[in-house]
């Protein structure tokens, strides 16, 4: 560890032994006094020493190494902006063993008050993602790092989450939407392969060639598309359990062949829905106009697909299983949509013990 006068300003240097036990450096530049310098430093080696008693600023700085090659690129980027935006400004500066149950209180008034130019607040549901969020980076200081306990926990959530209602299209109004789609091919196979198969966005932008196989007739999900600054990215599905095949129907082989068999030139490995989130967001909105059917997000035509294999009768586990959800997932979100009631099922034990008396 050393202070150097750099100019007119200071230069701190921190050198230290990494847990493989090799020796490193780290340096600071641009002090104004040498006070601001020796604080870095100090900084610096409680964070080495994983002690509690360094900022949260420097905490995140280790969360961010811990946790950062174990998420999703698009995954951290969300988490990475509420970081950056909505807790490092109010509890950055803190001593991780300093935050209180009333500096989690103090700020989720904040946020809960907290209005935009146009007089709008947070929705329930970003409040409760921002939460979270807080409490999981110290819920990793807990289980890792000697927290005592977690301030946040204490406190409790602010918001609710999301209803479990989900918006989707019975088969009457899908059929209504698809038919303005047929004049643009392109918009009409991609909608046609989302409903009738469930899959994600991402993983229909990330189709190729190749994903078919026209015999089996199945459909086999092991990627996804995403656009990370001004880039196409090719990632692995959201979660394991996405990894999967899905059949197929007979109409849906012979759409997808004469959709390939229009596309000149294409490839097995190239993509063969080139187009942007926007784009179909956007057709999404002139079809379901000139349907005259209500509006829904493009995700909800995965869970249209969910209430359809509902109704034909399909249990929770065989449902998770084409769509990539576990099993408790599909039971708790669509719980409301399964035909078996209370009532059902009381009355079918009633019968069956009046069949067993005789």
């Amino acid at each position: 560890m050393a202070i150097y006068k750099d100019g007119e300003n200071w230069r701190a240097v921190y050198r230290y032994t990494d847990w493989m036990g090799e020796r490193k450096q780290t340096q600071k530049r641009g002090f104004k006094t040498k006070r601001e310098a020796q604080a870095w430093e100090r900084e610096q080696l409680i964070k080495t020493k994983a002690d509690i008693d360094m900022t949260f600023s420097s905490f995140v700085e280790l969360y961010r190494t811990d946790l950062g090659m174990r998420i999703k690129e698009h995954t951290w980027k969300t988490k990475d902006s509420i970081i950056e935006k909505k807790l490092l400004p109010y509890f950055g500066k803190k001593r991780l063993s300093e935050i209180q149950p009333k500096d989690i209180i103090a700020w989720q008034n904040e946020m809960i008050n907290y209005r935009d130019e146009n007089g709008k607040p947070f929705s329930p549901v970003y409040l409760k993602t921002l939460h979270n969020q807080l409490s999981a980076i110290l819920n990793h200081a807990v289980r890792f790092y000697g927290l005592s306990c977690n301030p946040a926990a204490k406190v409790g959530n602010m918001g609710k989450a999301k209803s479990k209602e989900k918006p989707f299209w019975t088969k009457e109004e899908y059929f209504k939407f698809i038919d303005e789609m047929m004049d643009k091919p392109l918009s009409y196979y991609a909608f046609e392969t989302l409903y009738w198969t469930g899959i994600r966005l991402g993983e229909l932008l990330a189709l190729t060639p190749s994903d078919f196989d026209f015999e089996k007739k199945t459909l086999s999900i092991s990627k996804s598309y995403q656009r990370f600054g001004g880039k196409d990215v090719i990632t692995p599905p959201k979660t394991e359990n996405s990894i999967r095949v899905i059949n197929i129907p007979d109409f849906l082989c012979e759409e997808i062949q004469e959709y390939l068999d229009s596309l000149y030139g294409i490839k097995p490995n190239d993509r063969m829905f080139v187009v942007t989130k926007s784009y179909l967001h956007h057709e999404m909105n002139r079809g379901s106009k000139a349907a005259g059917v209500k509006r829904i997000p493009i995700h909800s035509l995965r869970h249209s697909h969910i209430s359809h294999l509902i109704e034909l009768g399909f249990s929770a586990v065989a449902i998770a299983k084409r769509v990539g959800h576990q099993s408790i997932d599909i039971t708790y979100n669509y719980a409301h949509m399964f035909p078996s009631t209370q009532v059902e099922m009381a009355n079918k034990l009633e019968n069956e013990r009046g069949e067993l008396l005789g």
